[in-house]
């Protein structure tokens, strides 16, 4: 058993917290406050009060702390060197509908550099957590990104626009090039847990445009220290959100490759 740290304790206990509410209200979606931040993007009295209960929670053991929120925006912190980035409900499109596939993704920035994160998945229990040089868990077991070479066993995960966003023909366009060369392509609607899922080895790569970065802040940290590698699609490091590519060694330079081939 490994013993968490201090800090992965802090962020942990923030998210079981805060998905107590989520998991009370999960399946009640006619009782559900909901409004839209765009035209097919909803945000819910849900995601407002976990988040809430996180920034009540980090702040309490971290003040001075900053926070970047995907519903809140950025609340500048007295220590300017630390920011939390969070997503207090990743998949909010799925929990509107009742499926059971979201989750509370928290991360830590120190300095401008990703140094921790945790993804909750309140309802199968998974708590993923990573800091950087400490490798990734899941709960308390080790977590290492699968081993596999080849394009034709792999499994890929990825995340189509919706209504309201761009890049709908390119999209398609990458599914159709690389569906025919891949044992499977999944998109769930939870980018955070995409990448939970790549740094526990149930998929091979994991791709996406125009996202932010509280929706892949935490997962970036779990696949590098999950020995994955993490950059955008032109294989920068630095990652804005504007897109990601995340994949084992072994996959990492066709995929690349393949989406590179395609034209907007």
């Amino acid at each position: 058993m490994v013993t968490a740290s201090g800090l992965h304790n802090i962020m942990m206990g923030a998210a079981r917290k805060a998905a107590r509410s989520l998991n009370r209200d999960f399946g009640e979606v006619e009782h559900l406050q909901v409004s839209k931040k765009g035209p097919a993007d909803f945000v819910t009295r849900a995601d407002k009060q976990a988040e809430e209960v996180l920034v009540e929670e980090l702040s309490i053991s971290r003040p001075g702390y900053g926070f970047l929120l995907e519903e809140g925006g950025e609340i500048k912190g007295t220590d300017p060197s630390h920011r939390f980035i969070i997503d207090p409900l990743d998949g909010t499109t799925n929990y509107l509908h009742s499926i059971p596939h979201f989750c509370i993704s928290i991360a830590l920035e120190r300095e401008g550099e990703l140094i921790a994160g945790v993804i909750y998945d309140p309802l199968r229990d998974e708590m993923f957590r990573a800091e950087k040089g400490k490798g990734a868990f899941l709960n308390d077991r080790r977590l290492r990104v699968s081993a596999r070479n080849g394009m034709s066993a792999s499994l890929l995960a990825t995340g189509i626009p919706f209504k309201g966003k761009p890049g709908h023909s390119q999209s398609v366009k990458e599914i159709h090039r690389l569906s025919q060369q891949v044992s499977g392509i999944r998109r769930m609607g939870s980018a955070a847990l995409d990448l939970a899922w790549l740094a526990a080895g149930r998929y091979d790569a994991f791709w996406e445009r125009n996202l932010n970065i509280w929706d892949i802040a935490a997962g970036i940290v779990l696949v590098r220290e999950a020995g994955g590698l993490v950059t955008d699609m032109n294989g920068e490091l630095q990652i804005d959100g504007s897109s990601i590519l995340a994949s084992t060694p072994g996959v990492y330079e066709f995929v690349k490759s393949e989406l590179g081939e395609i034209k907007p």
